[in-house]
């Protein structure tokens, strides 16, 4: 009878206790508070709009509006796919943006080991400093800077006639554009890129290098025995993220590049969208071809993080 009784008052005082959520509301609600407009933020620019994905299935009348539209099903889609630039498109997008990637981590990680190496603190901090801020600068302002540079009748043309050799067509040649994309925006990350890789190093026991040198190693197999493979962890980590941005040709730096001369090789899916969808007026193409783009990239950011967690250890949930 006693037990029973406790087990009543026990369920009775559980039953007055308010859940857990509302607890947590209650302590933290100035937290809450402060989230609303952020909420709001996320709700209008990055939710709402997803209503305009109905546009790649309807044969959009932008005077009737979405609802208004006739509905035809995946034509649109059939029609993005026979077009004939679709594959060429796709095919630069995955060579600029691969590329990038590629040299971009590749230069980051080796600037991050010259730099580590400097042992005067004032030129390493000078030279982190340089190489960092184009990271800042938006390619409105370098895209005119380069666009001087590299024009046939710029300073590095100028000087390469000067020197007896041949100009180089940077922005006019398809086959050297999509380099000169992938290099001007090597130039103006790999700084930025090398601070999480000399975050890494100064993790590394000092007493490592201590005892390798009392054995006689040198500075490269010092390197090369302790400080790759101290760093390879992150390396693995950043390799494995950057595989979700693998259709990110780079938006902004194309637009400002780019001419109809070089469009065979230099036009990527976000300059395409952006051409077809919004000067050309087909809605739908660019919707569809936006909407593809979105869900490779859903896919690979999940492969990414699943390569993080099996191979760097890396988790965000």
């Amino acid at each position: 009878m006693t037990s029973y009784v406790q087990r009543a008052d026990r369920e009775d005082a559980l039953a007055k206790t308010p859940p857990a959520w509302r607890t947590a509301i209650r302590r933290h609600r100035q937290l809450y508070f402060m989230l609303i407009p952020s909420a709001l933020l996320l709700i209008f620019l990055n939710y709402y709009p997803l209503w305009g994905i109905g546009i790649a299935f309807v044969d959009y009348n932008p005077f009737r509006g979405l609802a208004g539209s006739p509905f035809v099903g995946l034509d649109n889609f059939v029609d993005a796919f026979n077009r004939p630039q679709t594959l060429t498109i796709l095919r630069n997008t995955l060579f600029i943006a691969i590329m990038k990637l590629v040299l971009g981590q590749v230069i980051a990680v080796i600037f991050a080991l010259m730099v580590y190496e400097v042992r005067f603190a004032i030129y390493r901090r000078a030279v982190q400093t340089l190489t960092t801020l184009p990271y800042f600068l938006s390619w409105v302002v370098l895209g005119g800077t380069f666009v001087t540079i590299l024009s046939s009748t710029g300073p590095l043309n100028t000087t390469l006639t000067g020197l007896g050799l041949e100009p180089i067509g940077f922005l006019r040649d398809q086959g050297t554009f999509p380099w000169t994309l992938i290099l001007t925006d090597v130039w103006k990350n790999f700084g930025f890129g090398a601070i999480i890789y000399l975050a890494a190093l100064t993790q590394i026991n000092p007493e490592l290098y201590e005892a390798a040198a009392v054995d006689g190693a040198g500075r490269w197999a010092r390197m090369r025995r302790i400080t790759l493979p101290g760093i390879m962890p992150t390396i693995i980590l950043m390799a494995a993220l950057n595989l979700g941005n693998v259709l990110n040709a780079g938006f902004e730096q194309i637009l400002v590049l780019y001419n109809p001369a070089v469009l065979a090789t230099g036009d990527v899916l976000d300059t395409y969208i952006f051409r077809i969808g919004l000067q050309g007026f087909n809605y739908e193409i660019g919707t569809v071809v936006g909407l593809l783009k979105s869900v490779v990239g859903f896919v690979m950011i999940l492969t990414s993080y699943w390569l993080a967690a099996r191979f760097a250890n890396y988790r965000i949930f």
